[in-house]
């Protein structure tokens, strides 16, 4: 698991750079739906402070809540209508796949406080290792690592980390299988 931050509030000044991220992303980065766009979406999402290999892939339609805490490594996909809210560091590693519809979510609120904006904010950081899978409609909460050649099945709702080579799914996400890797 990641660390949990306790950072009350979002700032003025985040939601200042979220205010314009919204307004490019509206007009210059989701207008722009084919492949050929790619890089091009790759250079606003680095002009934003995201860190994003040149052959990694963000589809138009992705929903970023803060570029400036985005990695993606080589290889690395954010499928069609994926949710990264991100108040805190998502990073994909090499060849990590997020199926469309995903949700990561890297924020909640203490539970022991007022659920209000204002107070209780909590956020922690997800992790994806290499090679990991994230199916369809999936749900990723606060602090999950995903496993190296993990794979989280379609509409798991994953709460705690998922080991290498395991296969879950179900909500709360469960052990299904180990994955039996054959060399190549």
């Amino acid at each position: 698991m990641n660390d949990i931050h306790h950072i009350g509030q979002v700032t003025l000044h985040v939601k200042i750079k979220r205010a314009a991220w919204n307004i490019c992303g509206a007009i210059f980065f989701r207008p722009f739906p084919t492949k050929v766009f790619w890089p091009w979406r790759r250079l606003l999402l680095t002009a934003f402070g995201a860190r994003v290999h040149r052959h990694s892939h963000v589809y138009s339609s992705v929903k970023i809540w803060a570029p400036w805490n985005l990695r993606m490594e080589e290889g690395a996909c954010l499928g069609p209508n994926v949710v990264c809210y991100n108040q805190d560091l998502v990073w994909l590693k090499e060849h990590t796949t997020v199926s469309q519809y995903a949700y990561l979510c890297t924020a909640g609120h203490e539970t022991d406080k007022a659920n209000t904006a204002e107070a209780g904010l909590i956020t922690a950081g997800i992790t994806f290792e290499k090679d990991a899978w994230i199916g369809t409609r999936a749900f990723v909460g606060m602090g999950v690592v995903v496993g190296e050649r993990a794979i989280v099945g379609a509409n798991a709702g994953v709460y705690k980390d998922v080991e290498t080579n395991t296969i879950v799914g179900g909500n709360p996400a469960v052990f299904i299988k180990k994955r039996n890797m054959k060399s190549e």
